[in-house]
């Protein structure tokens, strides 16, 4: 019985000295944001200018016949859309391209469309992907950076 006593008295002592353990926890008023300045500056993302992506592109196509023909969520997500027919207006690897055509874009675009509205779609070469490429035929991926500029009647 002794035994027994002096076991639960040990007990007793290690459970009190474990639960009344109390963590230093530091009072936030003397914390400081030293990168406030950074976080607000990169949370802003950088969005061409229509003359600007226009200069950087490898290719520019004219097109009000573009849809989504695949995505992945897995990862990194990203989009293959399709151009089924438009106006080539700048190009400085080929002349002539088949159409329809497929390229890569890493954020959905946003292509609300009216009635025979065109879209310009900056293009650049393919980077990475090698094996998506060569399976689904993609040269190209959007240019990072390029919004999705309506074409005016007035440059058609």
């Amino acid at each position: 019985m002794k035994n027994f006593t002096f076991y639960i008295f040990v007990f007793f002592c290690m459970f009190s000295i474990v639960s009344c353990e109390k963590e230093y926890q530091r009072p936030r008023k003397y914390e400081i944001d030293l990168f406030a300045n950074e976080r607000k500056d990169t949370a802003k993302a950088y969005i061409m200018s229509e003359d600007e992506a226009y200069g950087i592109s490898d290719m520019v196509v004219a097109s009000s016949d573009i849809s989504i023909a695949d995505s992945s969520l897995r990862g990194k997500p990203f989009y293959i859309y399709r151009v089924n027919s438009g106006d080539l207006l700048f190009s400085k690897r080929d002349s002539v391209i088949p159409y329809p055509f497929q390229f890569l874009s890493h954020q959905k675009l946003n292509f609300k469309k009216e009635k025979n509205d065109s879209v310009y779609v900056f293009l650049e070469i393919l980077k990475g992907y090698k094996s998506i490429a060569e399976i689904k035929q993609i040269k190209y991926q959007w240019l990072k950076g390029a919004p999705v500029y309506r074409l005016d009647n007035e440059k058609k």
